[in-house]
């Protein structure tokens, strides 16, 4: 993956590299405006095809009534959070709802899936992010799953989503990899937890200015982990969401 930023520890042999938001791929196809951390779809880099699991995270915004016509998946895991509007998604395991805005949907495609998204409103947009998890292994009955991140989320936590094992409440997902959110007030600091069984990471800044193992990372910047120490603090500048992947 190409770098704009790389340190080093040599004490723990930490490797950061950060992406900032503008230098991310683009897509517009006018009812869909696109941004890709990571090769998607027409946009190609051979230095960016992903990070360990970590195949794909779109920054999409799409346009009142636009959408995802029914299309398949397999293999892979899906998660979708929306920021700002609503999603409407069915699906041929029988599953329709709308996600609102702060919450978090999982899909995972198995041996095979279709599934439709749309934005339902006449007047808003929808502003999400789509993340793409390569399994363990292939194959598999589908499965969904979604998260409410309103009341359940405290503040200035970090709170675990999803696991390789679907320990402490959170969605057992087919692949070695933690997935947490976190909320935290200006001038509060949370501690990314230490794992041994996922000993890389990346950080994916929703909104607002965090930083973290040296670097300042604003809406819509992510870094790259490679051997993250045991823990690491993520310290918030203003008003911050994120999401935190461990992996393996």
């Amino acid at each position: 993956m190409k770098n704009t930023s790389e340190t080093t520890d040599a004490s723990a042999k930490t490797k950061t590299s950060v992406l900032r938001a503008a230098e991310r791929g683009t897509a517009d196809h006018g009812w869909l405006k696109a941004r890709f951390t990571f090769s998607f779809a027409e946009y190609y880099d051979p230095q960016r095809m992903g990070f360990h699991a970590l195949r794909v995270i779109n920054n999409d915004t799409i346009a009142p009534g636009g959408g995802f016509p029914t299309h398949p998946h397999s293999d892979m895991e899906i998660f979708t959070y929306v920021i700002e509007g609503e999603l409407a998604h069915e699906d041929s395991m029988g599953n329709g709802s709308v996600i609102k805005a702060g919450d978090l949907q999982y899909m995972s495609a198995g041996s095979g899936v279709t599934h439709s998204e749309f934005n339902p409103s006449d007047t808003n947009a929808t502003t999400m992010y789509q993340i793409w998890l390569r399994p363990r292994q292939p194959g598999g009955e589908p499965r969904y799953a979604e998260k409410p991140l309103g009341a359940d989320i405290g503040e200035n936590v970090l709170t675990l989503l999803f696991s390789g094992d679907g320990r402490d409440g959170s969605s057992e997902i087919r692949q070695d990899a933690e997935i947490y959110f976190g909320k935290a007030d200006a001038g509060s600091q949370l501690e990314a937890p230490a794992s041994e069984k996922t000993p890389h990471a990346w950080l994916q800044v929703i909104s607002g200015e965090v930083q973290a193992l040296g670097e300042t990372l604003s809406s819509g910047d992510g870094i790259a982990i490679e051997d993250a120490p045991g823990t690491f603090a993520i310290s918030a500048e203003v008003d911050s969401k994120f999401l935190l992947f461990r992996l393996d």
